[in-house]
């Protein structure tokens, strides 16, 4: 595993494992969300998403986490191992409105400098609705994936901590 891509919805902890496995394996960790916001919540453009995605994926060694799904073939196609968070939906609402609660006014470290935390109905229907709009697009893809790289998909939080218990390194 030198080059993982982490993918799922909003509130599966993305962010938190690509931190937790980056430490374990000593590879550099790049949160999109942190690369594709300017401050007050500006989105970065498509074109200069897929410039950074290319140039990131071009090191030898990196952990990269988050959706993005216009620049997601670049990493998964670069990766050798991709992690597909398919935690249940009533999880990653509970954890995003736990997340605007405790970062409330203020900016998440895997963050944007300018972005603090805020709450957004929008998001949580994206989330709501990833298991029938996104998930089985990102199975399709995964199926297809899975000939030539490690794919990984971790259910729950207790298989997210098994996985980081006993992973190959």
């Amino acid at each position: 595993m030198n080059k993982i891509a982490i993918i799922g919805s909003g509130g599966s902890g993305k962010s938190t494992l690509a931190k937790q496995l980056g430490a374990q394996l000593m590879i550099d960790v790049y949160h999109l969300d942190s690369l594709f916001w300017k401050p007050n919540w500006v989105g970065v453009p498509k074109d200069e998403q897929r410039i950074v995605q290319n140039d990131l994926v071009k090191k030898q060694k990196w952990i990269i986490d988050g959706n993005y799904g216009c620049t997601m073939e670049i990493r998964l196609n670069a990766a050798d191992t991709i992690i597909f968070l398919d935690i249940p939906r009533t999880i990653c609402v509970f954890r995003v409105i736990k997340r605007i609660i405790k970062y409330r006014n203020k900016r998440r470290p895997d963050m944007g400098i300018g972005c603090e935390e805020r709450f957004s109905i929008e998001f949580l229907k994206w989330i709501w609705e990833y298991p029938k709009t996104k998930k089985p697009g990102i199975l399709i893809s995964l199926e297809d994936l899975a000939k030539e790289k490690v794919v990984i998909i971790l259910k729950s939080p207790k298989e997210v901590k098994e996985f980081l218990r006993n992973k190959v390194t």
